[in-house]
């Protein structure tokens, strides 16, 4: 019997643009500070065409499902250039059904002058960097925009873009229940229908990472920590935005983001730019790729033809773990048929367990991480594949 959610041959395309104009403390992404690199972004972006061209001629005929532009600052991106890479995908992977295009941008009042644009481009759901509405925090998160510009933006994109998610960050240093809870019941008005809330994850090779080596940074403790969480889904819930997945909320089924389900569904997907990933089935072996980090390496490798640096073919238990940690971010779960390759019955052992100690449930074939168990998934999937 096929599996309803199984996203088949579909294939969604991610394009990384790595370009910033400056880069956040907290931020361990591929990203470059962008000054003035018109000529090497000329370059990136037709490196990236020939790249999606190449890989097309790869994995064969398939059906376009998504486009995500990230980054990165992908709204730094010429609006022609967008364009291109839009008009190159429905082409090379046709479909005759309406495609969700995802482009990550910030909300300061010059990227906004540009929504229009994008939006002419074929952009059609834009994602928007605000963090936080506080100009305290953002000015801790080294955000270069205030808050008043965030909600000019919100404000210019609702009727720019058909789709409208954004991105905030708590759990920071210092912030209390009462603060967070305040700062998003002033945000819900704001004409958005999904969300991203993400705790404030301290990377090591980071400016946040050295600040905490040395003491001068101290992240809430795990405590607290799980009282906001509660607090974000509390008050998302009861404002009608359904948390889909756990850092992703959304006003209604329609609102969910159709890129990120193809990919925690375990979709294939092009990874297109310097460090980008991607997940194909070539010769029917699902494979993860990463594309070379520097800029420089990944044109040459395209040019080369190349242009991976990393390439995994994951074996039968491999793919079955991906698939775990994967779907139990979702309300939806993962495909029951994994758990066998794994070795894991719910009669007895690591499984058996959990359920009983309500942090997941195996039923109609999937197995779901309970709203208990999805604050502790790290420690759930711990326990389910060690």
């Amino acid at each position: 019997m096929t599996d309803p959610l199984d996203p088949g041959s579909d294939l969604a395309v991610y394009v990384h643009w790595p370009y910033c104009a400056r880069v956040c403390p907290y931020c361990d992404f591929n990203v470059v500070r962008d000054r003035g690199r018109v000529e090497e972004q000329a370059g990136l972006a037709s490196a990236i065409l020939a790249d999606m061209e190449a890989q097309a001629r790869r994995v064969g005929p398939r059906r376009l499902a998504s486009i995500f532009l990230g980054g990165g600052t992908p709204s730094l991106m010429a609006p022609e250039a967008v364009a291109e890479v839009i008009a190159a995908a429905h082409r090379l992977f046709p479909t005759d059904r309406p495609v969700e295009v995802t482009l990550e941008a910030n909300p300061t009042d010059a990227e906004a002058g540009r929504y229009a644009a994008l939006a002419q481009a074929g952009v059609n759901r834009l994602s928007l960097g605000v963090q936080s509405f506080d100009d305290e925090a953002l000015r801790f998160l080294g955000r270069d925009h205030s808050a008043d510009e965030a909600r000019r933006a919100i404000g210019l994109a609702a009727r720019a873009f058909a789709r409208l998610s954004i991105d905030l960050i708590y759990a920071r240093p210092g912030q209390t229940v009462a603060d967070w809870t305040a700062e998003l019941d002033a945000a819900l008005d704001l004409g958005f229908e999904h969300v991203s809330p993400y705790q404030l994850t301290i990377e090591a090779e980071t400016a946040f990472g050295r600040a905490l080596r040395r003491g001068r940074l101290i992240p809430p403790d795990e405590d607290r920590a799980a009282e906001l969480y509660e607090a974000t889904q509390a008050r998302l819930q009861a404002a009608g935005f359904e948390a889909y997945e756990v850092s992703n909320h959304a006003r209604g089924h329609g609102a969910r983001s159709a890129h990120n389900i193809h990919v925690w569904r375990g979709g294939d997907y092009l990874g297109l730019g310097p460090g980008a990933h991607g997940r194909l089935t070539l010769g029917g072996v699902r494979t993860a790729t990463v594309a070379h980090r520097r800029i420089a390496d990944y044109v040459a490798g395209v040019e080369a033809r190349t242009p991976w640096a990393e390439v995994e073919a994951l074996d039968e238990r491999g793919a079955a773990e991906e698939a775990l940690l994967l779907g139990l971010r979702t309300v939806e779960g993962a495909a029951g048929r994994h758990l066998t390759t794994l070795g894991l019955s719910a009669e007895r052992g690591p499984l058996a367990d959990l359920i009983e100690e309500g942090f997941v449930t195996l039923a109609s074939g999937r197995l779901v991480a309970t709203p208990r168990g999805r604050p502790l998934l790290d420690a759930v999937l711990g326990r389910l594949l060690t």
